[in-house]
């Protein structure tokens, strides 16, 4: 048995057993180099550290940060009320609201389920209220948390780039028009599943233009967020890393000096929450990068090129049938971890059948938006499952119109590259 088939059935069957992501991979990898002799058993501990050693990581953390502290300081509410009078009173008002509160707020945090706890603890209960299922509810917060990954800053796009040795900047100016689309095709569905379902609006949010100018005016700092963050990346006074800095520092002096709502004990668990995202990425990314070296030493990308140039040469295809096995994994495999222990393997092939690296990047993240929407792992069902108060199961069944609309922009995305790489394109970005 070659080193390559042991690692895989040693890591198959530690998913299979239940052992955590970076754990089977650290086991696969350490008994791979024991029974193989391929490698110098040195290369763990090098490879642990040049995994953990990748600057543009610390984005990753300080954007959870800085989303969390926006959450506590008032800002999400701001933003929330904001949108609300622009769509509150058509069908599915509050519904749309959830979705456009999810693409604004997608902007600060970076995260799929932070983006559903920090919009869905607010509007759930205010949709519920005001007559909707618990059920529409629940998958209208469950998608709308999908673009959280999308829409710039983006922790799984971070990681992708730190992977493919390719710009941050250049995947976050290609996530701009994916995301908008993705979130037009979400706002569609839920407007005509609240037709269907006799969802109207919230009839005390009338629009009068002296009301919404005073609310913008007082959320003006609110709403100010996402350009201070992606205006200082793009213009070149920030990189991301710093970026994210600075979004720490605005949303402590929003929270603290602004609002005034925020509290020690809500930068405590900004903190607190940003250090456990922290710590699950970096043990995850460090021992993907060890079970990486391990592939690539036994050229695990290649012969995985050859077998699928073998089916077939054509890019839409190839890519097509990467896209069903994401769809396959993203139900038991978390984003990250998907992104981490994929791209090394699938990146060679990419560039071989000259698919642009941005546009394929995009693809990726766009189709684990559907892995958050999938049981058994999908985990925007089960922050909007607790507060909606009602079943995964039924959740699950909910947003499967979401995820046909998601499917439908997949496709889209896969076969017209232009509308993802024009942007990063006319910014000297891409091939």
């Amino acid at each position: 048995m070659s080193p390559l088939e042991i690692a895989l059935i040693v890591m198959v069957i530690m998913f299979l057993i239940g052992m955590p992501i970076y754990m089977s991979l650290c086991i696969a990898a350490a008994v791979t180099l024991l029974t193989g002799d391929i490698l110098p058993l040195s290369i763990i501990h090098n490879s642990l550290f040049d995994g953990l050693n990748l600057f543009p990581l610390l984005a990753i953390p300080c954007f959870v940060v800085a989303g969390t502290l926006m959450e506590f300081g008032n800002i999400t509410n701001q933003i929330i009320d904001v949108v609300k009078q622009l769509v509150g009173r058509t069908y599915g008002g509050l519904g749309i609201t959830t979705i456009l509160a999810c693409t604004f707020f997608a902007a600060i945090s970076g995260s799929g389920p932070g983006t559903v706890a920090a919009v869905g603890t607010i509007l759930i209960p205010s949709m519920i209220h005001n007559g909707y299922s618990k059920e529409y509810a629940a998958a209208a917060a469950s998608s709308g948390g999908t673009i959280g990954i999308l829409i710039p800053p983006s922790n799984p796009m971070i990681i992708y780039a730190i992977l493919g040795n390719l710009s941050v900047t250049a995947m976050f100016t290609a996530g701009f028009m994916p995301g908008f689309i993705v979130a037009f095709a979400m706002v569609t569905t839920a407007y005509f599943l609240a037709r269907k379902g006799g969802f109207r609006g919230d009839p005390n949010a009338k629009f009068h233009l002296g009301h919404f100018l005073t609310s913008c005016r007082k959320s003006f700092f609110a709403l100010m967020t996402p350009f201070i963050i992606l205006g200082s990346i793009y213009s070149g006074y920030a990189t991301p890393v710093e970026a994210s800095v600075v979004a720490i520092l605005y949303a402590l002096f929003v929270g603290l000096v602004i609002n005034r709502s925020l509290r020690f004990v809500h930068i405590y668990k900004a903190l607190l929450e940003g250090a456990m995202i922290c710590g699950t990425v970096l043990l995850i990314v460090g021992a993907s990068t060890l079970f990486g070296k391990i592939l690539t030493f036994e050229e695990a990308p290649q012969k995985l090129t050859s077998l699928v140039l073998g089916i077939s040469r054509n890019p839409e295809v190839v890519l097509m049938m990467i896209i069903g096995v994401l769809y396959i994994l993203g139900m038991f495999m978390e984003t990250l971890s998907t992104i981490i222990i994929l791209v090394p393997v699938l990146l060679p092939m990419i560039l071989e059948l000259g698919i642009d690296p941005i546009h394929f990047g995009i693809i990726l993240v766009v189709t684990n938006n559907v892995a958050m929407l999938t049981p058994p792992l999908g985990v925007n069902l089960f922050v909007s499952s607790r507060l909606s108060g009602t079943s995964v199961e039924k959740v699950s069944v909910a947003v499967l119109p979401y995820i046909a609309a998601l499917t439908l922009c997949i496709i889209f995305f896969t076969y017209f590259p232009k509308i993802i790489l024009w942007l990063p394109h006319l910014l000297g970005y891409g091939l």
